[in-house]
Formats: structure tokens, C-alpha cells, sequence
């Protein structure tokens, strides 16, 4: 026997259909990547440059610069985004006025990594990045100081 799909009924399978709906759309939300990018500034002086509001970098941070091989010993953070990616959308993230990242989510942990530095491209990549780790790009600076962007994958 079938049941006929009454005004009663109704009532209660459409707010039913709304729900799973809306679970739908917050799992799909969910799958987002999260990240944090910094801009760091790296130099052998104990302060940053008079002036400017640079902080020191937080000690997760300055613990992965110091595993690296990495001449200058304080780091300073120049600025910090916090963003979303979708699977497989480039999203372009400017991180100063004359740099920006561009990240798109390829697979569950596998980014391509795009670093431009004054509308150039710097550097281009494809790497896993999974969650709770970080990605360290960087290139030449003048003064004997560093700059560098870091990529923190948040979830």
C-alpha cells in the first residue's frame, strides 16, 4: 500500500528536507582548508626597524625557523591573513602591497603554491601541506635582512 503525500504529511517531510538540506551544506562548508600566511622579517638586530609595528614571531613559528637553515636570528611578524580554500579554487591572497599568495586545494592535503612578489612570479609549487603543518617560501632581501611567507595549514 502506498501513502498519499497529504497536507499533514507535508508538514512535517518539507521541514525534514530543509534540515537534511542544511547538513548538506554545512558538511560541504566544512571542507574547506583553512590557513593562516605570515609575512616575516628575519634580521641579526634585537628589534624591528624604528617605527614600524612589527611583532616578535609566536614560539611555534621561530621553533620551525630555527630547524631550518637559516642565517638570522630573530624573526618578526610583518603581517598575518587568516583564509579559506575550496577544492579547487585558486584563491589569491595579498599579504602586503607588494605580495601575494595564490593557493588552490587539490586533493584532500595537496596545495599548489603560487608565492608573487611585485606582480612577479617568485615561486610556484605543489606540495601536501597537512593539517597543524607549515610551508616556508622565502627570496633574496637587501641589508643583509630575509623576508619570508609562511603558510600554516589551520584544518
Amino acid at each position: 500500500m502506498r501513502t498519499k503525500l497529504t497536507p499533514a504529511n507535508r508538514l512535517v517531510w518539507f521541514p525534514t528536507l530543509l534540515v537534511l538540506l542544511a547538513c548538506v551544506a554545512v558538511d560541504a562548508q566544512a571542507a574547506d582548508a583553512k590557513f593562516q600566511v605570515f609575512l616575516l622579517w628575519g634580521t641579526d638586530d634585537s628589534k624591528p626597524p624604528e617605527g614600524k609595528a612589527y611583532k616578535p614571531v609566536q614560539p611555534e613559528i621561530r621553533q620551525k625557523l630555527k630547524e631550518l637553515p637559516l642565517k638570522w636570528a630573530n624573526w618578526f611578524e610583518v603581517n598575518r591573513v587568516d583564509f579559506a580554500v575550496q577544492q579547487g579554487v585558486t584563491k589569491e591572497v595579498p599579504i602586503s602591497a607588494k605580495c601575494q599568495v595564490n593557493v588552490k586545494k587539490l586533493a584532500d592535503s595537496e596545495l599548489e603554491l603560487c608565492l608573487v612578489g611585485k606582480g612577479k612570479e617568485v615561486v610556484k609549487r605543489k606540495q601536501s601541506l597537512p593539517k597543524g603543518e607549515m610551508l616556508v617560501l622565502g627570496g633574496n632581501a637587501p641589508n643583509s635582512t630575509a623576508w619570508l611567507v609562511l603558510l600554516k595549514r589551520i584544518e
